[in-house]
Parts: C-alpha cells; structure tokens; sequence
C-alpha cells in the first residue's frame, strides 16, 4: 500500500477481526448458501502486460481461477454490464447505448443478483454495479435485483465538476488527469472510499444475520476524470511509463474501425493541446502522463479491495472480480474504450470459490459466462437453461456458458471463442461515433477472438428493426496475435491468411446470426 494513502486511514477493531473470524460458524445456518461478493472495477484492462503490480487483485488471482483472456460485449458501460448481469448479448438486449431498459423493451430477464434473490439472499448494490440512468430503469433494477436501494455515494455528484487543481494556472479545472488532495474534495473524501465504508458496514452487520448476502460493489476508478489521491503518482515514475510500439493509426486500419476519443479531447487538460479531429495524435509527454495516471488510479482501487477483502472469510464466499471493458492507452492511438480492440474489450476476471482449486486460464471467454459459472457454483449445472434462441423470451436463460468444465485439463481450446460488438453511425469519424444513439446507428461491427486470432466485419446494421445486412461490408480485420499482440497489423489481405478469413467469417456468422 502506498505511504500516505488515505485508504490507510480505514481501521480494524479487535472485535471487528473476531466478526470476521467467527463467519465461517454462523454460515452454518445458511445451509450449504455461501455468501456472495461481486466486484465490478470501472474501464480497468488487464495491467499485467504492463508489467504493474497490483497487489491484492493478483493475490485473489493466485488464490483462485485466473482468467486471462476475458472479452466484453461490447466496450461501453451500460451494454457492458447489462449483457453481464443478464448473461445476454446486446443483440439479445436490443442496447447499444445509454437510452432503454430491457424490461420494457425485450424481456423480462433475470440478472444475477435477482436469481440470488429469490434463491433466498439478501442482495445489496453499493456503488456502480448496472449503469445508472435509462438502462436500468433510473433504479439499478429496484427491486428487482436487490432487497434495499442501492448505494450511491454522496459525492458522486461531484464526479465531473471542475475540481482538479491545475497545477500552472491554479484554477480548478475538468481535467483528465486528476490527482488530489482529499481533504480538499467535497465532503473530503472521493466516492470510492464512500463505497467502500458502506460496503464494510453491510458485511459488519450481515455477518451476524441468518440469510446469505450477495454484496456487489462497484469501484468508479480508473474510469476517468482519473482522479485519486496524489500519493499514488509517486509509486509511478514517468520516466519508467513506456509508450506504445505503435502510437498511431497503423496501415490497413479500416476507416470504421478509428473512434475520436471525444470524452478524452473534451477535458480542459487534453482540449488545449488542439488535437486535430478525428485523427491527431496524443503528444508523447502526455501520453506517459496519461498512462501514468490510470496506473496510479488502479493502483488506488487495488488498495481498498485489499481493505475490502480483509473483512471477507473466503470460506464461506464466493467471491468475483471482473471489469465492464478494458481502455486504450495510446495502442494505434487511440484512447479510451469503444473498439472491438483486444485493449478495448479485454479484462480480468478472477473467481474465487470454496473448494475450488488455484489455476490459471488461457482460452478466450466471455462477461456473459459470469452468470452460469455462478449458478453452477453456488447451486449446481442443473440451473442453467441455454438460451435456445436470440429470440428466447423465458426469463431465465444464458447465452454464455458456465466456466467450470475449464477447470478439467481435457478441455479443447478450439470450443472457446468470445464474440464482441461495436456500433459506429458512418463509416467516417464523427463526434458522435464514440457512443452513437440507437437511432443514429447504421453500421455494426461484429468480432471474434480466437485463442490467437481477432476477426472483424463492419456491416450494414438497421437500428429500427435490428437486421444485419452481411452482403453490405464497410472494412474487415485480421490479427494474428502471436505476431502481433497489440493488432496493429491488418492481415485480411494477406493471401496466406485467405483460408483462415474465411473459416472466421463462418463462424462468425454461426455465433451472432
């Protein structure tokens, strides 16, 4: 833990360690129910290949199942998280943006925190778990995933207000880059640290109740402003930050592929340096300020989920670690989320469970794959119904698949792909291709990730009826990531790759449709 960091400042009473001793005792009036925490971080991508060390992430990681090639739906929150939380794809969810609620719109479908619910859980919400607004009915899905209202920390409301101190003109500012002084917040504190203290106390006070919990907490960094407590630069050296290989659009990068990173120009820090739109280039300093600053912010939510997971008895818990959708730093110059990039896309998941055994998992799966997986953990395979169609309407069924079988060594890296998704509203970048309005969109870009490969077909996509027109193709995309980890080579006209592009693009219209 960073010297200094106001996480330090969160205590442990001798009786509190007893609470949390004594746990795995009072569970025994649950029956054979173990408790349930689900963590959900904000835009954090998988920092191992950055060589940072996350400390309490990559304990639970070694504890547990270690998933390390994990690809969201799509590479925006609230798509991202509804089609996790449903075991449903956007597709099936009918949501791309910001602006409808699948309830109303497709189906009644159940989400994960209301199957444990009406298995006989208490189900809390603290922090980000749905994305607020429109898509989860302007109540998280109250009541119908979670016994209480969810928590939103106070200070949320402050989240985009001009209260980053610029350190040459000394205003405060909305800025990208945010690092503060606490006690010079509103309400002097930042809302994760709020989340966490109301975290703490619903697994003070439910340690001693007789019906099992399923608490999710949703940590808001590193999503940006990328505002956290100063004290994390330090850990940070710039001059240790290195760039990306490949900094800028690279040759044989479809036009429909390029997003703006708009919410990134927008911030007062990153708009004086007039980047030229669509397709400038970050400078390189701020490149590496940037990418020090997410680091920084992710090593601030590994510290409070240490805290967090000092007051969790993992014998009785099941406990789950994952993203809605990583970001881009700088990789083919772009920033932020919105590709069907591995960058993008790609995030940590690690399960931890009573009785299961450490191991580390390599073949691509899927966010919609959380929900069977914890079905079958927590009550066995015979509760997961498969999806027999995109147009099934039963409440309860999965498009994704459970997890465990992963854990036998005879499983075939070939039986695993992960499907992912993006809509543009032209082929050209315009301000609004970062996250086009249902209305607007007239292009999907459709993508599959093999265990070393990336394939993707923009099409034609009708946003009144949902119908996908295959004949109608804006830019294909081919990478090898054995050659080529960060895919800034396109490989689709390469005559050796001819067959392999042709297998992908059957399968790829085999998975989606």
């Amino acid at each position: 833990m960073v010297v200094g960091s106001p996480a330090m400042k969160i205590k442990y009473s001798y009786l509190e360690y007893l609470l949390i001793f004594f746990g795995f005792v009072l569970n025994k009036c649950f029956g054979n129910k173990y408790n349930v925490l689900f963590v959900v971080i904000d835009d954090l991508r998988p920092l191992a290949d950055q060589n940072v060390h996350l400390p309490n992430i990559y304990k639970l990681a070694r504890k547990g199942l270690n998933f390390k090639s994990v690809f969201a739906q799509q590479s925006l929150c609230a798509p991202s998280r509804n089609s996790m939380l449903t075991g449903r794809r956007p597709d099936s969810l009918q949501l791309y943006d910001f602006y409808s609620y699948w309830r109303d719109t497709v189906g009644n479908y159940t989400t994960i925190p209301q199957f444990f619910k009406e298995k006989g859980y208490d189900t809390y919400s603290v922090g980000k778990i749905f994305h607020p607004g429109k898509s989860s009915n302007y109540t998280d899905d109250y009541p119908f995933s979670w016994s209480t209202r969810p928590y939103h920390p106070p200070t949320e409301m402050f989240k985009d207000d001009a209260v980053c101190k610029d350190r040459h003109t000394k205003k405060f500012q909305k800025n990208l880059i945010c690092p503060v002084n606490v006690h010079q917040q509103p309400g002097n504190t930042l809302p994760d640290l709020q989340s966490l203290e109301y975290a703490i106390n619903i697994l003070k006070r439910n340690l001693s109740e007789s019906k099992p919990v399923f608490l999710a907490i949703g940590f808001h960094k590193p999503h940006i402003p990328l505002k956290f407590p100063k004290e994390y630069l330090a850990a940070i050296p710039l001059q240790n930050v290195t760039l990306p290989t490949v900094p800028y659009m690279p040759q044989g990068m479809p036009v429909v592929s390029w997003h703006p990173w708009t919410d990134v120009r927008d911030r007062d820090d990153i708009n004086r340096l007039n980047i030229t739109f669509p397709f400038g280039t970050m400078p390189n300093k701020w490149s590496r300020k940037i990418k020090q600053s997410y680091i920084a912010a992710a090593l601030y939510i590994d510290d409070l989920i240490g805290i967090l997971m000092s007051y969790v008895d993992t014998r009785n818990t099941i406990v789950v670690l994952t993203s809605d959708h990583g970001w881009s730093l700088g990789e083919n110059g772009l920033w932020a989320k919105y590709s069907n990039f591995d960058v993008a896309l790609r995030v940590p998941l690690v399960i931890n469970a009573p009785g299961i055994e450490p191991k580390e998992i390599t073949v691509p799966v899927e966010l919609i794959d959380i929900f069977p997986t914890l079905v079958d953990i927590a009550f066995g395979d015979e509760n997961i119904p498969k999806c027999r169609d995109s147009e099934d309407k039963n409440e309860l069924c999965f498009e994704g698949k459970s997890l465990l079988p992963l854990i036998d060594d005879d499983q075939s890296p070939g039986d695993y792909v992960a499907i992912s998704q993006y809509p543009r509203p032209s082929v050209y970048p315009e301000k609004n291709s970062d996250k086009p309005r249902l209305k607007d969109i007239k292009i999907m870009g459709y993508s599959i990730r093999t265990t070393t490969l990336r394939y993707t077909e923009w099409i034609s996509f009708n946003s009144t009826c949902f119908h996908k027109n295959w004949k109608n193709n804006y830019g294909i995309e081919l990478y090898n990531h054995t050659t080529d980890p960060t895919e800034s080579k396109n490989l689709y006209l390469d005559p050796y790759y001819l067959d392999t592009r042709k297998e992908l693009s059957a399968l790829l219209r085999t998975k989606v449709g």
